[in-house]
């Protein structure tokens, strides 16, 4: 595989200190750190709201096969409303896929799920998080793809209300910041337990700049596979860029 992993580009040292480019929901109180990192090339985007827009396509990365979206926030004295999904609107955003499956975790601070995929039936995420607060990772796995190996992280909480959609070729995971952390995510294909797969998640050739040096992990995820080893297998011609 020789030279094929990229450099790390833009990559912060710590990712639980970094500079905030705040927005403010249109009527909300509070602001939401737009902060993120990668060592990807990034589009950033910034589209002014309206009363006719729900959602804000934030940013996009790897040539859009990552986006963050975010959704407009309705708060008033009960609490807030917000649309979390129109398929309407996620096509006009690039994203016109079909949902066929919603999961729902809920982990401890300091767990560290990923990096997970599906190679046989892949499947696109969109992920969110409704309670606490993570470091959302992916990382481009595709054969042949100039940006293979390398990542893109942000912060993602039930109070930014961010989320991130990552098309299939992205190995995803997550780190939990807060005392636990529910994520929220839909698939576009069922999930299938003889085709999925994992990256190690410290890959020294990925160096993603996870939040901690000492995660918990299950022991699937403490064997899976580095980068150098999954494009040797011939599940990876599943993954062949563009």
């Amino acid at each position: 595989m020789g030279g094929t992993v990229r450099n790390n580009l833009h990559v912060a040292a710590n990712p639980s200190r970094f500079e905030s480019d705040h927005c403010l929901f249109p009527g909300a109180e509070s602001d939401c750190d737009r902060s993120f990192f990668t060592s990807a090339g990034t589009q950033f985007i910034r589209v002014l709201r309206s009363e006719s827009v729900p959602f804000e396509l934030e940013s996009e990365h790897f040539d859009g096969a990552v986006k963050v979206i975010i959704p407009r926030v309705f708060p008033d004295d009960r609490g807030f409303f917000m649309e979390t999904y129109r398929k309407d609107m996620f096509t006009s955003l690039g994203i016109p896929y079909d949902f066929v499956q919603d999961n729902h975790s809920r982990s401890a601070r300091g767990v560290i799920r990923g990096l997970h995929f599906q190679w046989d039936q892949p499947l696109a995420k969109l992920m969110r998080v409704t309670v606490g607060s993570v470091f959302l990772v992916a990382v481009d796995i595709r054969k042949g793809s100039p940006t293979l190996g390398q990542w893109f992280g942000l912060e993602v909480s039930a109070e930014n209300k961010r989320q991130v959609f990552a098309l299939p070729g992205f190995a995803r995971g997550f780190c939990v910041l807060s005392d636990a952390a529910e994520l929220q995510y839909k698939c576009t294909a069922l999930y299938n337990p003889r085709g999925e797969g994992g990256i190690l998640w410290n890959d020294p050739e990925i160096g993603i700049s996870w939040p901690t040096d000492n995660p918990v992990l299950s022991e699937k995820d403490k064997k899976a596979w580095s980068l150098r080893e999954w494009l040797e297998l011939d599940h990876a011609n599943h993954f062949i860029y563009p």
